[in-house]
């Protein structure tokens, strides 16, 4: 079967020749294909992938208008993408080329994709920490078995990338995606090296955008095609407590009570009860858009021999 390694570049113009050199060596007699996307890079990769792709063969070039993120850069490689498998890895030369015949082996055990697991990871502390404890919540949250569904080195059977939606930073959560569709999911142990080239493109921004990228998987993954039940939960919940607290506003108000208390009962009912039928009301707006615009394709959910 054809391979087409889908690599994102920004600005890693040191590791570029050996990194096919490497990618050559271990892909064997396979054909295959080494599919870099230039994400706006600076420093010459750009000049350099136009160089090797005039020399090799197996060495093709995307070029994005600027820096749009690995994402962007992922989505664009994956629309191009031809080869029966896809492979991605990152272009910083601390993913092993030597270890591709391993995820081919693991592939061809009746798997749809094969992650990467960093077991013995050579980053700052202040890159692990955040890293293990993101990794950690993220497959307790979405009941995926992977030690690290961030790795950027995956193989993919093409017919998952091609079901796969990439936009924003959701490309650390392609594995929970594939879950999500019941591809099935393993991983191996790699090994993986200190960064000898270039700088990290990690940021303290990048953890919190991190976190609000799962807050919207968890979302899409449990109301996508039903958000009015999401909605309309918590404004009936709303609507329950505003319906209580106006309640024991009217006790104690014929009890003789504080007139004070039972007023701001009555106030804080009243807004509960507004705020619950607004709730309920986006719930259903946001069910007549999902009607109205969005097309669900049933073939996402059909065995690819079956079709």
């Amino acid at each position: 079967m054809s391979i087409t390694f889908v690599i994102p570049v920004y600005n890693e113009r040191d590791t570029l020749e050996p990194l096919v050199q490497g990618i050559t060596e271990h892909v064997g007699s396979r054909e295959h294909t080494i599919l870099f996307v230039d994400d706006g890079s600076t420093d010459g990769s750009s000049e350099l992938l136009d160089d090797l792709k005039q020399r090799l063969d197996t060495v093709e070039v995307i070029r994005l208008r600027g820096n749009f993120g690995k994402s962007a850069a992922l989505a664009a490689g994956f629309a191009h993408a031809e080869g029966d498998l896809v492979f991605t890895m990152d272009s910083d030369l601390q993913d092993e080329p030597k270890e591709i015949p391993r995820f081919i082996e693991k592939l061809d055990e009746g798997f749809d994709l094969v992650c990467g697991w960093k077991a013995v990871r050579h980053d700052p502390w202040h890159k692990t920490v955040p890293s293990r404890i993101y990794n950690g919540f993220v497959s307790w949250l979405f009941a995926v078995p992977l030690h690290d569904v961030n790795c950027g080195f995956k193989l993919f059977r093409r017919a998952v990338v091609k079901q796969i939606e990439l936009y924003g930073e959701m490309h650390r959560l392609i594995p929970v995606m594939a879950h999500n569709l019941n591809y099935r999911v393993a991983e191996i142990a790699v090994e993986h090296h200190p960064r000898r080239y270039g700088q990290s493109k990690y940021g303290i921004e990048r953890l919190s955008r991190g976190a609000l990228d799962v807050l919207t998987m968890w979302f899409l993954t449990r109301y996508r095609h039903q958000p009015g039940h999401f909605f309309g939960k918590y404004g009936v919940l709303q609507g329950a407590l505003g319906v209580l607290s106006v309640a024991v506003g009217v006790v104690l108000g014929l009890a003789g009570q504080s007139g004070a208390v039972s007023a701001a009962l009555w106030a804080v009912g009243l807004v509960f009860c507004a705020t619950g039928g607004l709730t309920i009301c986006l719930g259903l707006m946001a069910e007549l858009a999902l009607r109205h615009f969005v097309h669900i394709d049933p073939a996402v959910y059909i065995e690819e021999q079956d079709r």
